[in-house]
Order: C-alpha cells, then sequence, then structure tokens
C-alpha cells in the first residue's frame, strides 16, 4: 500500500503529538516495510526532526512545492494536500491529530484520522474561545469525512459518542506507544551520571509533564510537602510552564522546599529514561489525560505509578498502578508513603507493570495499525 500521513507535528512538534507522530511512523517504517509512506509537511529546519529523519530510509518526505504555497503551508495543508494526495495514487491517508485536508473525500482515498482528545470541550475555561471554534470546526469535519476515526483510548472514543455524535461503528481504538528508548534497561552507573549532570544527587520521588493546571502538578507538590518529614526522597518535577508554573514555584518557596523539590525544564529525552528507572516511583495525578504517555513511560522503564482515579488512567496503568482521588493530597500522601515503605508492594507493581504494558510495545502497535489498514 502506499500511506500518506499529515506528518505536519512530527516535524515541527516535539512534545506529545508530535512524540505520537513520529513514534507512529517510525514503527511502521521499521516493522512494515512492504509498504510505502509518505510525509505531508511544510519545510523544516530543526536539527530534532533532520536527525530524526536521518534514521528511516523508507520514508518520502512531501513539502509544498510552489512559492505561495511554502508561504502559506496552513493553506496548502488545508486546500492543496488532497489533490496531491491523489496526484500520487494514494492508498490511504492518515491525518495524524485530529485533522484531514478539505476535499479529500473526493479523492477516492480511503481516510483515517486520529483524535487524542477532546479536552477543548471537557475543560473550556482551558481554551480561548476562538482557539474552540477552529479545532471545533477541523474535528467535525475530519470524523464526518473519515472512513475509520481512531481514538487512542476507551475514554476519547466515549467523548467522540457523547460529544460530537460519532457513530460508535466508525471508531476503532487502536492504543499508542512510546519512544523505544524507554523500553531497554541502563546500567546503574550511567544511570547515576545522567542525572547527577542535572544536580540530583539523592532518591527521588518524578513527575514528568507539562506544569499546567490540567496536569495538578500543585497537589502533587502539596501531598510532598505533608511527607517532607517522613522521607528521604526529594521530588523532581521535569517539565515547563507559563503562569500556573510560576504559582507552584511560590509555593514551593512558600514552604521552604527548594532544596527538595527540584524543577527541570532542560531534561533531553534522551536522558529522560534515566530520570524514570533511577526513580523510586512516579506520580501524575493528572485530572485528564488524551492518554498518559509518561505513564506507559514509567511502566517500561520498571518504575512503580501512582496517577488519577477514573477517565483514561486505568488503561494506561493496568491493575497494578495505584489510583487515587486528583482532588485528595491527603490520599495521594498516603499512597506515596506506602509505596515507598513497603518494598514488596513496589516490586509487585513493578513486575506486572511490566508485563501490562508490553501491549503498547511499537511491534503490536503498529500491527494494530496495519491491520486496520488493511480492513480499508
Amino acid at each position: 500500500m502506499k500511506i500518506g500521513f499529515d506528518a505536519k507535528r512530527a516535524f515541527h512538534n516535539f512534545r506529545g503529538l508530535g512524540n505520537y507522530s513520529r513514534d507512529l511512523i517510525a514503527s511502521l517504517s521499521r516493522y512494515h516495510t512492504e509498504h510505502s509512506y509518505y510525509l505531508f509537511t511544510p519545510d523544516f529546519n530543526d536539527d530534532r526532526a533532520i536527525h530524526w529523519l536521518d534514521q528511516y530510509n523508507n520514508l518520502n518526505v512531501v513539502r509544498p512545492k510552489d512559492f505561495v504555497s511554502r508561504k502559506f503551508p496552513a493553506s496548502w495543508r488545508s486546500f492543496k494536500v488532497a489533490q496531491e494526495a491523489k496526484d500520487l495514487e494514494l492508498d490511504i491517508f492518515h491525518g495524524l491529530s485530529h485533522e484531514l485536508p478539505q476535499g479529500i473525500e473526493k479523492t477516492g482515498i480511503k481516510t483515517v484520522v486520529t483524535i487524542h482528545d477532546l479536552l477543548f470541550l471537557r475543560f473550556p475555561q482551558n481554551f480561548k474561545w476562538l482557539d474552540r471554534q477552529v479545532y471545533l470546526k477541523k474535528i467535525k469535519y475530519a470524523t464526518e469525512v473519515a472512513d475509520v476515526v481512531i481514538a487512542i483510548c476507551e475514554q476519547t472514543k466515549t467523548d467522540l459518542i457523547n460529544y460530537l455524535g460519532c457513530p460508535a461503528e466508525k471508531i476503532r481504538v487502536v492504543y499508542q506507544t512510546c519512544n523505544p528508548r524507554f523500553y531497554s534497561p541502563i546500567p546503574v552507573e550511567k544511570q547515576v551520571a545522567t542525572v547527577e549532570r542535572y544536580g540530583i544527587h539523592d532518591k527521588f520521588i518524578l513527575y514528568v509533564g507539562a506544569i499546567e493546571p490540567n496536569k495538578n502538578t500543585m497537589t502533587l507538590v502539596k501531598a510532598y510537602a505533608d511527607l517532607k518529614k517522613s522521607i528521604n526522597h526529594k521530588l523532581v518535577i521535569v517539565g515547563n510552564g507559563g503562569k500556573y508554573k510560576k504559582q507552584v514555584e511560590s509555593y514551593i518557596h512558600s514552604k521552604g522546599l527548594e532544596d527538595r523539590v527540584i524543577i527541570l525544564s532542560n531534561v533531553t529525552n534522551d536522558d529522560l529514561p534515566a530520570f524514570y528507572q533511577r526513580s523510586d516511583l512516579f506520580c501524575f495525578p493528572s485530572f485528564f489525560e488524551g492518554f498518559g504517555i509518561p505513564i506507559i513511560e514509567a511502566l517500561f522503564s520498571k518504575t512503580p505509578v501512582i496517577t488519577s482515579k477514573g477517565s483514561v488512567f486505568p488503561e494506561a496503568g493496568g491493575p497494578n498502578t495505584i489510583y487515587v482521588d486528583p482532588n485528595n493530597k491527603q490520599e495521594l500522601s498516603e499512597q506515596i508513603s506506602n509505596v515507598l515503605t513497603n518494598h514488596d508492594l513496589a516490586f509487585e507493581m513493578v513486575e506486572m507493570g511490566r508485563n501490562f504494558v508490553e501491549k503498547f510495545h511499537r511491534r503490536q502497535t503498529a500491527q494494530n495499525l496495519v491491520d486496520l489498514y488493511n480492513s480499508l
């Protein structure tokens, strides 16, 4: 098959949606070389994107050709890509993040769109009015014209049905993976050397993710503050943010926790696995996620996980993760103490969690995707 992707985020985004795009494309490139892959993207010059592309020799990059398309890449993606996909005689076009090009339904190409979440409808207060209108227009069009809508979890499938009236029979749940850098153990000496380069010399609890209201980082810091005299671990927060991050930093300062709660905004992707593997516990008390990739990164890293009850979290964390009410800092404090002091519990969480997360190995997720393509 000749399969095309709206791959803008693979080359221009280096967080969640970009990681999803790169991991999906890389998995197909490695495990299903019988197909041809075409990546539609505006011009790019980021060294990270160039390095990623250089690792694969069976990917065809399609960029805007004429001056106007290069000058206005958003217009090219929306209004010209469909015709270029038809000219290439693609069998399938897959929009990797909520969008499909206008007119794609008239080309005879089978279409798939991935919907990660509907956070802008669940939490409209966190999004600007204009952004919500744009998101809604794009997602409604994509889900209406696509032959198959991929939901990255059962929770997103339910939201598509309840918020947009998307027919259930049109939706397939296809789980995502994480980067394979998290699959393999790192020698202890390298773990230690890596985290020490960032000034971490003690045992620690880890959080990875944006520092923003929906991620509920403040509750984690408050729960840790209640525990500071009873545990020897520091709290390491890997992520960045804006106004909310300043609020978290202000609270840390007010409690005199500057030497025990460390916020790192410069950890590279290559160094991140060492943080997971070196930590004794991963805490992720988010209110809502499209999927929660950091959870499976931690499970692949053989690190016990505490996350939130409900929503998508049990799908990502499995039966041996501990789930707490994200609004209850006392419950979170108690479970942190429980895992750090009960070594048998922690060992069971690690071993069973690693067995569970194998279902998200990129070999399996790539096969699930190809099976879907074949069904079309």
